[in-house]
Order: structure tokens, then C-alpha cells, then sequence
């Protein structure tokens, strides 16, 4: 039986452009998988792993875990031998709810900004954290090149991301005097409404 592949359509100014052979995610889905199969994932977690990962994204997927959602953090739930760019896009695509935790070095992840930017062109229910740092603070700053192979197209599509995401009513965390309770139950009930 001959198996057909499609490329997920999300409109005409489609972020999936940003998706290239040489990148982390290219998301080309069988059409049957990508039609039928049911959403593993109720919430996607956007971080930057080495500011956040051990703890506010953590924490979060703890605590959404606890109140049976169903989230998605690269380090929980995905194993070794798992296609990055098959798993995070599923996910992406399949989540009802996205979380994006900024923090101070977020914007030098490549990575982080082409999730970003395809969450909200699939036009998913966003929940800005805000992990010390102020949205005013967020700006592309290309440090040691990591952007040399993103295309004019790429970056100014990571800016409009950016720029959107930033433009959302957002939750804000200072992460030495915040109340990390507190934190966990507001973003717990401010998914919860969108579930």
C-alpha cells in the first residue's frame, strides 16, 4: 500500500517555511498519522532549557501533570532515539494550550523562536511566562552567529513570533522573591480555562 506524506497546510503566510531540510524540524507528516491520531498532548511547553528546564518548566509540567492535563516537555516526554523534529512538531501541532516561558536568554535559541513562531501560526491559545525578565527586555540578539543560518524571512518572522507573544496578557515571575505556588495555581487555572 502506497503511503501519501502532506505537509500540514496553516495558511498562506505558513511558519513551516521556517522548517528547512538543514534545521531541527522539518515537519513532514504521514497523512494518515497526522489526521487520525489522537492528541497526546493538551499543553506545549516553549522554554529555554538551560534557564529553565530544572525548574519553572519543570515545576510546570509537574503540577499540569497533576491535574490529569496532558503536557509536553522535551526532557519527560520524549526518550533517546526520539526524532526532535517529528515529536516537538506533533506536539506542537496536536497541543490545545501553549506556554511559552520566557526568560533572559531565551531569545538566543533559534530553537525556542521557531517554536514559538509555529505555535502561534497554528494559532494555539498562549500563555506567556514571564521568568525574570520584562517583555520590553525581549530582543533577537544574534551572539556568536547562531543566526548565520536563518534567512532574512526566518528572523523577521522570529521578531513578529516575539513581537505577538509579547503582546499577550502574560503572567510575570521573579524567580528569587516569587511565590512558587502561587505561580504553579495561576497557570494551572489560566490553562485549564482553554481545556
Amino acid at each position: 500500500m502506497k503511503q501519501t506524506y502532506m505537509m500540514p497546510s496553516l495558511g498562506p503566510s505558513s511558519y513551516l517555511s521556517l522548517f528547512r531540510p538543514r534545521v531541527h524540524l522539518l515537519l513532514i507528516l504521514p497523512a494518515d498519522r497526522f489526521s487520525t491520531r489522537p492528541r497526546h498532548h493538551d499543553v506545549f511547553i516553549n522554554h529555554r532549557g538551560v534557564d529553565t528546564k530544572r525548574n519553572v518548566a519543570g515545576l510546570i509540567y509537574h503540577h499540569l501533570a497533576s491535574l490529569r492535563l496532558r503536557p509536553f516537555l522535551d526532557c519527560y516526554s520524549m526518550k533517546p532515539g526520539d526524532s526532535l523534529r517529528h515529536e516537538i512538531g506533533e506536539a506542537i501541532l496536536g497541543c490545545k494550550v501553549g506556554v511559552a516561558v520566557f526568560s533572559p536568554r531565551y531569545c538566543e535559541s533559534v530553537s525556542c523562536l521557531r517554536e514559538l513562531a509555529l505555535l502561534l501560526e497554528a494559532e494555539k491559545k498562549m500563555i506567556p511566562i514571564f521568568c525574570d525578565v520584562k517583555p520590553s527586555q525581549l530582543q533577537i540578539v544574534d551572539i556568536n552567529g547562531r543566526f548565520s543560518g536563518c534567512s532574512d524571512e526566518e528572523r523577521l518572522k522570529f521578531e513578529l513570533a516575539l513581537d505577538e507573544a509579547t503582546g499577550i496578557l502574560g503572567l510575570s515571575f521573579d524567580s528569587s522573591k516569587g511565590d512558587w505556588s502561587m505561580l504553579l495555581k495561576d497557570v494551572g487555572d489560566a490553562i485549564t480555562k482553554y481545556i
